[in-house]
């Protein structure tokens, strides 16, 4: 019989991308430019705060290539606290020049395939991550398939099991090198899942992406959208993005 894994969830997550207007920033003078950027600091300096109260995170990331530039990272508890937050850049100064490019929503998800989530000793740090500010960053969505003989959701349960055991062998070969969160969104978005990482050297992201090809789990049932990359910027950074 085919069974739902047991999972348990912890905050609620928005990947929110961005595409910035560099022409319009050119064009504005250097007081609007100095009061859009007092604006994003406000935004961080509240955002940290939250953080620092243990009340969700947050990160800020520059994106490699046309997909996007920006890439606002929140978890929060609920779903409503994400949704003021993205109303409220969008009500402000800095959206004339961001535009919306994408957009995801998740939760952050722990599965039960390789025991209970539940007695894992840093299940609450898994649960409610702090985000990296100033490491390497990875992205994309992810289905399993349910085609035919190669439908995923079918399976016996053990033999998902079995699948999922040594799936996740390959990443804890990267234990140190790759942090990964893993986001549920069936029934809030697109795709199923969104997978974040994040790495001092991005050459990693390439790396275990690759091995994990050659899994059955993957090679067999994986479907995967965009990668989107980049890399953080931390608050003191900010200015030389920037800078025109």
């Amino acid at each position: 019989m085919s069974e739902a894994a047991h999972t348990i969830e912890g905050w609620y997550t928005l990947h929110d991308f961005r595409t910035m207007d560099w022409q319009a920033w050119k064009a504005a003078s250097d007081e609007e430019r100095a009061e859009v950027l007092h604006t994003l600091e406000g935004f961080l300096h509240g955002w940290q705060d939250i953080e620092d109260q243990g009340k969700g995170s947050y990160g800020l990331y520059s994106i490699v290539g046309h997909k996007a530039d920006l890439l606002f990272l929140h978890m929060r508890p609920t779903l409503k606290e994400l949704n003021e937050i993205e109303n409220e850049v969008n009500k402000s100064r800095l959206a004339q020049y961001l535009y919306p490019t994408r957009s995801y929503v998740s939760i952050v998800e722990l599965g039960g395939y390789t025991g209970d989530p539940e007695k894992d000793p840093t299940v609450k740090s898994r649960l409610y991550p702090i985000l990296s500010k100033d490491k390497h960053i990875c992205f994309y969505p992810m289905n399993k398939k349910r085609q035919g003989n190669e439908n995923w959701f079918m399976l016996p349960t053990e033999e998902r099991i079995r699948m999922m055991k040594n799936h996740g062998a390959i990443g804890r070969k990267y234990a140190g090198k790759v942090q990964q969160i893993v986001t549920g969104s069936v029934g809030l978005d697109d795709w199923e899942w969104g997978v974040t990482l994040f790495a001092e050297d991005p050459l990693q992201f390439k790396k275990i992406v690759y091995e994990m090809r050659f899994d059955e789990v993957s090679a067999r049932f994986g479907e995967f959208g965009d990668f989107l990359v980049g890399y953080g910027i931390p608050k003191e950074d900010l200015n030389r993005y920037f800078r025109i």
